[in-house]
């Protein structure tokens, strides 16, 4: 099985790097949300539909972007892990009120809920668990703004989105070049309120897309490696000082683009073991997914051991952790993670795994990850236990 999911990657890998890049608008600064009505009017959209969640419609700016759209469509009814139900409610309001444009606002689940109904009002002829995996929409969607309120889960500049199966609990990825957003707002004074857990989690998030991007070198593009680095030092830099202090705007906007940067990379280069297990962990228990990933992270990489020492050394040298080796670099860079999950009050264990659930866990994992992330260590289903394990506050 390795040898297939190695040649499936190396098949994989060679044809993606014939595939164009797609072009994305991308604004950025203080005050560039107040920009979407001009971008509407110039491609003919003039009622679109504002998909965000419970928490962001309550806030002053959702109030301004109201304002700013009075003929849009509100659906504010998207919860962290959305389900293929809200998807189809979605899709559903949509066609009804016959919008022509999505606008996205939020964290990664109210944008990845709109563009997974977006991906639906492409093909109406096919339902959502019919485009789950790889190039299953093929046609445009409705113009998309999307605009992340956290900086951390890069869902306003990839092309996929992840969504809960509503039946199952088990999570899948839409994944499509067309679902890539029209246009990405980087607007750092929508994320200057947010609570400090979720600073936390979502950089943490953007951390292991720069990390894991890194290491799947076999898909790498030309810019994917400076996009890694220069992700992943910006995301070392600046979490912590915008943990600790979020009123500095310019360092807010540091980290939306660190963020955006390192979903442009996993966008070309997947992600990796982490993410499989987190969303396999998310969709058990409702863990946020953020905080699966931070806890992951560092067991994986020194579950990798020599597989990637060499890689880690080249990400610690750009974020400044010293050794006189690429070990010593390397396993620097691991503890560097495990203090900023520390200083943040991330914990080191989840207490809310069970051992009779391990087996479907690792199961959901291996299935996600392989044949598709060309990962330096392919697991299988008692490898992703052992890691259950390591991370269970029921240790072995």
């Amino acid at each position: 099985m390795k040898l297939y999911d190695r040649g499936f990657q190396a098949f994989m890998g060679a044809t993606m790097r014939l595939v164009p890049t797609y072009k994305q608008e991308l604004l950025t600064g203080s005050g560039s949300m107040e920009k979407i009505p001009w971008m509407l009017r110039e491609n003919n959209c003039v009622h679109p539909m504002i998909v965000t969640g419970p928490r962001v419609s309550q806030t002053e700016f959702f109030a301004s972007l109201k304002k700013m759209l009075p003929d849009g469509i509100i659906f504010d009814e998207v919860e962290p892990d959305p389900t293929t139900e809200v998807v189809e409610r979605i899709m559903d309001v949509f066609r009804d009120n016959a919008c022509d444009s999505f606008v996205a606002i939020g964290g990664g689940s109210n944008i990845d809920a709109a563009k997974a109904a977006a991906a639906g009002i492409a093909r109406p002829d096919r339902t959502i668990h019919q485009l789950k995996g790889l190039r299953k929409v093929k046609e445009p969607i409705p113009y998309f703004v999307a605009i992340p309120t956290t900086a951390g889960t890069g869902s306003e500049c990839t092309a996929a989105a992840v969504i809960t199966d509503s039946e199952t609990g088990q999570k899948f990825t839409i994944a499509d070049p067309a679902l890539c957003p029209h246009v990405a707002i980087l607007d750092p004074d929508l994320t200057a309120s947010l609570p400090k857990e979720i600073v936390a989690y979502s950089g943490m998030d953007a951390l292991t897309h720069g990390v894991e991007a890194y290491l799947n070198r076999m898909y790498h593009k030309i810019r994917t490696p400076r996009q890694c680095l220069q992700s992943v030092h910006d995301i070392m830099l600046y979490l912590p000082f915008v943990y600790e202090d979020s009123s500095s705007v310019g360092a807010r906007q540091k980290l939306l683009v660190a963020s955006h940067r390192a979903g442009q990379a996993f966008s070309t280069a997947f992600v990796g073991n982490v993410h499989a297990i987190a969303h396999a962990l998310g969709g058990t228990y409702g863990i946020p997914h953020g905080l699966a990933n931070a806890v992951l992270l560092p067991v994986v990489l020194e579950d990798y051991g020599r597989k990637v020492q060499k890689p880690l050394s080249e990400l610690a040298r750009v974020s400044g952790v010293k050794g006189d080796s690429p070990q010593e670099r390397a396993a620097g860079f691991i503890a560097r993670i495990r203090e900023m999950n520390e200083d943040m009050g991330i914990p080191a264990t989840l207490k809310e795994i069970r051992p009779e659930d391990l087996d479907r866990i690792a199961k959901w994992a291996v299935k996600e990850a392989n044949p598709l992330y060309p990962v330096p260590v392919i697991y299988k289903v008692d490898d992703v236990k052992q890691i259950l394990r390591k991370i269970s506050e029921e240790k072995e």
